[in-house]
């Protein structure tokens, strides 16, 4: 598990990246213990199936998740960066690794998913796209966890859901609620959860 030098390493290859393609890192760290640990704790372990994990970077949310019980095969992370993606493989053992683009999940994990994911967790940058492929993302992901899913979110937006929910074509169809501010995050973070409406109770 990484430790404290490997953590400024980390640090030193999230702000690399972020300065080679601001849109797509759209952060200048990774995670932080405390939002990583908030955003597994929202994942219930008792659901069957998978657990995606989208734009893990270098992996502070991935080991939150496996210290919180997570089998380590029950993990799929989707990654853009083909460095991270390297890095992942090699520091996580037995967690399946997907290179691609996770604005197009129906894409990027055809034939490598069987049956329904459990949950989605999520680390993209949502506020530095348009709305339509945030949308876009959100009926995917649905598609893969069925009515009764999760997508939890993370945001710097601590005023607003990242997901837009009142857009033409979502308004109505789910329901997200946001977490208490995370102050010990650098920056202050929130944590979202969304549901279907109507489905799997309060988020």
């Amino acid at each position: 598990m990484p430790d404290q030098k490997s953590s400024l390493a980390d640090n030193a290859r999230f702000i690399k990246q972020w300065l080679e393609n601001p849109r797509l890192i759209g952060a200048v760290s990774p995670s932080g213990p405390a939002l990583a640990r908030t955003m597994a704790s929202f994942v219930d372990l008792s659901r069957d199936g998978p657990i995606l994990e989208l734009g893990p970077g270098t992996g502070p949310v991935t080991k939150a998740l496996l210290a919180r019980g997570v089998a380590p095969e029950r993990l799929v992370l989707v990654e853009y960066e083909g460095r991270f993606c390297k890095m992942l493989g090699e520091r996580y053992p037995g967690v399946r690794v997907v290179q691609g683009d996770a604005y197009n999940l129906r894409k990027t994990l055809d034939g490598r998913i069987d049956g329904r994911v459990a949950t989605v967790v999520s680390s993209l940058p949502l506020l530095v796209r348009p709305e339509r492929d945030r949308v876009t993302l959100l009926h995917q992901a649905f598609e893969l966890m069925g009515d009764e899913g999760l997508f939890i979110q993370f945001t710097y937006g601590l005023t607003k859901s990242p997901m837009p929910l009142h857009a033409h074509d979502v308004s109505g169809a789910y329901v997200g609620k946001g977490s208490a501010p995370i102050l010990m995050n650098i920056p202050p973070a929130r944590v979202w959860r969304y549901r279907k409406a109507g489905h799997g109770g309060r988020p």
